[in-house]
């Protein structure tokens, strides 16, 4: 028999419960987040008065707070401290109401308050089982969400009758969309064409629009298909810049004909460039005729879609096999909130799904749920449904189409007054909320000196910190891009902007084209 340990660890060399390390202790929590929320809406008050684009340089925060960690610890006023006067001064503030350069970041009250509390809970729902909440809370905003956009039921999580053929689930971004259902439809052609592995990934062949987000070029690199099969469709102003579905169908055969499987056509509704608008239905039906899979790029437009005079937009829908749209962009639901529907949810779970031995449980055995992992790239996820229910439930349909609505009339009225100015030109119709305009030329200024006037007219603009736009080229055009729909914008700020657009324009045409 061991003898007792005679000298077993005193209490006395653990520190006192009041010096013990406690990053959740309820006090801190609470005194931490009202000064946090005071902050907030500090800057939102604030945040008009502030200049759009920072002055700094690169490395500047290393200069002004310590390159190396500290190892004491220090008040939380301190670090809020060091926010304010080093972290905020040199912000980009997407959420100016002087913000128009690309589509808009935007955000709500509710958005903020439920993406607060869900970080606060801080679940990773991978499973049905591991946060039942979260998994159904995901599904219930979806199909709320698909209702609203008038989805058809196969693309559905749950209907009226019961479960639907399809689902939905939300991502970071949409270049995730893209991933997942790249891989789904590769996946797929290889099945039907009984390859073994991958042996024919290398005729298979994907098609977009030139005016396609350069996010769908890379996630079909990511994909596995070959850069030489990756098709980038040329438009023109004969299309206001959306594909044509008759070259679609040109390049498609041309490419059967030499041997490679059409399997993935990317159709986007509100392009980054232009806000061109492919036609849905008849990319759709184009596709069909090769078996390849459709999908709907809608990140920015999508959320006008919820309004009835923009459905029709994305009319043939119910022809496609997926489609995503971001409410982060346009619909009052911060970062980050992709939403990817799908007709037939197996076969994204098919190519997505793990299995492994510590996740398998009763709910997931039964069929009953869709395991939120097996529809994404990773498998830890957070708990992205929360803020996206507490925003369609605070603010109801109603309010969220005269978000849109108005942000909609405040850009026909910028686009009013660029047609009111007869040096200025709007380049392609406007869509939704964005306005393509150029200094034009005249008399003797030739298309390049026009474009070199809009290169100087931006930099100049943006240089004041009264306002940021960004450019384009569109048509071999220098373009600017007016992009309304900041959730601080009203039509006294996109006043300002034109007031100021012209006092700088003014000044740069009173002398030469090419000084700053």
């Amino acid at each position: 028999m061991g003898s007792l340990d005679t000298n077993p660890i005193s209490l006395s060399a653990f520190p006192d419960d009041k010096a013990v390390f406690k990053p959740l202790n309820p006090e801190d929590v609470r005194a931490y987040l009202h000064k946090a929320v005071d902050f907030i809406s500090d800057y939102y008050t604030n945040i008009e008065s502030m200049p759009v684009l920072p002055n700094v340089k690169p490395g500047y925060l290393q200069d002004e707070l310590s390159a190396s960690p500290p190892t004491p610890s220090a008040p939380f006023d301190v670090t809020m401290k060091e926010l304010r006067a080093s972290v905020v001064p040199a912000m980009t503030h997407w959420a100016s109401p002087n913000f128009f350069a690309f589509f808009p970041s935007t955000n709500s009250a509710a958005a903020i308050a439920g993406d607060l509390i869900a970080s606060a809970m801080n679940t990773v729902g991978f499973t049905w089982q591991a946060s039942p909440a979260a998994t159904e809370m995901e599904v219930l905003a979806l199909d709320w969400l698909a209702q609203l956009l008038h989805l058809p039921t196969t693309f559905m999580n749950r209907t009226s009758t019961g479960s639907g053929t399809g689902g939905g689930v939300i991502l970071g971004t949409t270049s995730e969309a893209m991933l997942v259902t790249l891989v789904a439809a590769r996946d797929a052609t290889l099945r039907r064409s009984g390859s073994i592995g991958v042996s024919l990934l290398p005729r298979l062949a994907v098609y977009a629009a030139d005016q396609t987000h350069s996010t769908f070029f890379k996630a079909c690199r990511l994909a596995g298909f070959d850069p030489a099969n990756i098709r980038s469709i040329p438009t023109g102003p004969e299309t206001n810049y959306g594909l044509d579905p008759a070259m679609l169908l040109k390049v498609m055969q041309a490419d059967v004909d030499t041997g490679l499987v059409p399997t993935y056509v990317c159709v986007t509704v509100g392009t980054t460039s232009s806000n061109a608008v492919d036609p849905v239905g008849a990319i759709a039906d184009i596709a069909a005729l090769f078996n390849a899979w459709v999908h709907v790029d809608a990140a920015y437009a999508g959320s006008a879609c919820i309004c009835p005079e923009f459905r029709h937009y994305l009319d043939g829908v119910e022809h496609v096999d997926s489609i995503s749209m971001s409410p982060h962009k346009w619909l009052l639901t911060c970062l980050d909130c992709t939403c990817l529907y799908v007709r037939d949810a197996h076969r994204l779970s098919d190519s997505l799904e793990t299995n492994p031995e510590y996740l398998k449980n009763d709910a997931t055995e039964s069929g009953e749920v869709t395991d939120l992992k097996d529809m994404q790239v990773g498998v830890g996820r957070r708990f992205r449904g929360l803020k996206l229910w507490m925003v369609m439930r605070t603010y109801g349909t109603a309010k969220l189409q005269e978000h849109i609505r108005s942000d909609v009339a405040m850009a026909k009225m910028f686009e009013d007054f660029v047609r009111g100015d007869n040096r200025f030109e709007v380049v392609v119709p406007r869509n939704f909320a964005l306005v393509c305009f150029r200094i034009k030329p005249s008399g003797a200024m030739t298309e390049e000196d026009a474009d070199e006037a809009n290169r100087v007219l931006m930099e100049n603009l943006n240089k004041t910190g009264k306002a940021y736009l960004a450019h384009t080229v569109v048509g071999d055009k220098f373009v600017l891009r007016f992009a309304i729909g900041s959730s601080l914008q009203e039509e006294r700020h996109v006043r300002s902007a034109w007031d100021l657009i012209k006092k700088t324009a003014n000044s740069i045409m009173a002398g030469s084209y090419f000084v700053l």
